[in-house]
């Protein structure tokens, strides 16, 4: 099992930095063309809006693999640690819960737009640069799922024991 997860986040990151690159060739190449020769790329600013979306999903993903989404925490500095934890845990079972939501929902997306045939620039069908969408937010979703029944576990741990550290 470990070994998945560890190939998985491999290929996160080597998707990130695959994407990363070619949005910036592409959008220097386009921007030399336009400003030197003036001409240009048609395909390249629809491609590098995608390729946007893709990054900060692909990039969400990787923040929260290691909980590191931005986090509105003012009240916690108010509660002691074991009453954080709790706010910690259902906090994370409502981003998990929303974020597979959304999941949900992209993916009836994805279905009307391949079942009508949308296509996308380039006559590319659109539910293929749409897929992004609920993919990683259904792995965000899980990543969070799993963190807050873990975090429940230690808190659970810690109520028994005492001398456990919280989460």
């Amino acid at each position: 099992m470990r070994s998945w997860i560890t190939r998985l986040h491999r290929a996160e990151d080597a998707l990130l930095v695959a994407l990363l690159a070619v949005t910036i060739v592409l959008a220097s190449t386009q921007i030399v063309l336009r400003n030197f020769f003036d001409s240009g790329f048609v395909w390249i600013d629809p491609l590098l809006r995608v390729m946007v979306l893709w990054l900060g999903l692909i990039g969400a993903t990787v923040a929260s693999r290691n909980d590191k989404h931005i986090r509105i925490d003012l009240l916690s500095k108010f509660f002691n640690p074991n009453t954080d934890g709790v706010v910690q845990v259902v906090v994370g079972q409502i981003s998990a819960w929303t974020c597979l939501l959304i999941a949900w929902y992209g993916m009836n997306w994805i279905r009307l737009d391949y079942a009508d045939g949308v296509a996308s620039f380039a006559g590319i069908p659109a539910w293929m640069l749409e897929v992004i969408v609920p993919l990683s937010f259904a792995l965000i979703g899980l990543r969070y799922f799993i963190m807050s029944l873990c975090r429940a576990g230690l808190l659970i741990r810690h109520f028994n024991d005492p001398e456990e550290p919280a989460a």
